[in-house]
């Protein structure tokens, strides 16, 4: 547990929402189970092991590290932090255990990322409202659509599996001209919408609380799109399995693509790797070509970075240029 407390003694005061310690990427042996994240004001210890009376000690000792840490950081402010335990147990049953363990969570609680507000809840569920280790693709999809802002018909955004859309709000942000958000929970659609008020954004995106697989004419329709965002959950019961679901995702990508359009495929399944990806493109969307792989925020490196977040960029070709020693065609015959 040394890493995580030297982490704690050297953490700085954060002003945006971020990772602070990431056992889960096996770069500190003995700390695998634990992760430290600030949503200011508040931290959230995450354990991904069973509480017990071992648990219960470290927990005495973390949070005495983290209270003389703010003493130093914000002396006389309230130290606010949250325990949640996400054994295995708890996670196939859709459950987590979650503990105030001192000073308070605001209501409504929301935090910031790289200029823009989101929405957060970090005492219930296992999901918070805001996914820390996408922070570079929301960086990549920022500047994507700051680059294409001046395109002639705008940049339009498809975002699948939107949940609370933070895509969404960068990329409107950055001048994306629509954003089109599609994902079957009414609640986190929600809260979208919400985060687009909370940024000042009143036009541009749409909400879409839809079953994706059963939406594909509604969504084509509204096409094409210079940016397609595929950021579906590895595993979600009766909704999305990766291993079976990502591939029919895959096929329809060319007729969602504008020409030289891109789109942005993300995968957070420690089992499959890099190649789980782009085997399947190889053989569903042969004419995507591959563009780059987005690094992950360096505080969630991983000792083995297949098992990382995978965040994959692919192309679409742009139309061929008209052939300069191609025969003009023929004026029609005069009348």
């Amino acid at each position: 547990m040394q890493p995580l407390l030297d982490a704690i003694a050297a953490m700085p005061l954060p002003t945006d929402a971020c990772r602070i310690f990431h056992g889960r990427g096996g770069r500190f042996p003995g700390c695998e189970q634990w992760t430290l994240d600030a949503y200011p004001p508040v931290w959230v210890l995450t354990s991904f092991l069973p509480s017990g009376d071992e648990t219960e000690a470290q927990l005495v000792t973390i949070g005495a590290a983290l209270a003389q840490r703010w003493e130093a950081l914000a002396p006389g402010q309230p130290l606010n932090w949250v325990f949640q335990c996400r054994n295995e147990a708890l996670r196939t049953q859709g459950r987590t255990e979650t503990r105030l363990m001192a000073g308070s969570v605001p209501d409504p609680h929301v935090v910031t990322e790289q200029g823009a507000r989101f929405k957060v809840h970090v005492l219930r569920g296992q999901n918070h409202g805001l996914f820390l280790d996408m922070g570079e693709g929301r960086r990549w999809v920022r500047d994507y659509a700051a680059a294409h802002s001046a395109d002639r018909y705008g940049l339009k955004v498809l975002n699948l599996f939107a949940y609370t859309c933070a895509f969404s709000v960068v990329a409107l942000q950055a001048g994306a001209r629509n954003v089109v958000n599609v994902d079957m929970s009414h609640g986190a659609m929600a809260i979208g919408q919400q985060n687009h008020q909370l940024n000042g954004i009143t036009t541009g995106a749409s909400f879409l609380a839809h079953d994706i697989f059963s939406s594909w004419g509604k969504i084509t329709r509204s096409g094409p799109y210079g940016l397609v965002i595929v950021d579906p959950p590895s595993y979600q019961k009766g909704s999305f399995v990766a291993t079976k679901d990502y591939a029919r995702l895959m096929r329809r990508l060319p007729d969602l693509l504008a020409p030289g359009g891109h789109a942005l495929l993300c995968l957070n399944a420690p089992e499959l790797g890099v190649d789980f990806l782009q085997s399947q493109m190889q053989e569903l969307a042969p004419e995507l070509q591959f563009v780059e792989r987005v690094a992950n925020p360096a505080v969630f490196s991983d000792v083995d970075e297949d098992r990382a977040l995978k965040v994959l960029v692919y192309a679409m070709p742009e139309l061929p240029l008209p052939n300069a020693a191609d025969p003009a065609p023929s004026a029609p015959a005069a009348p």
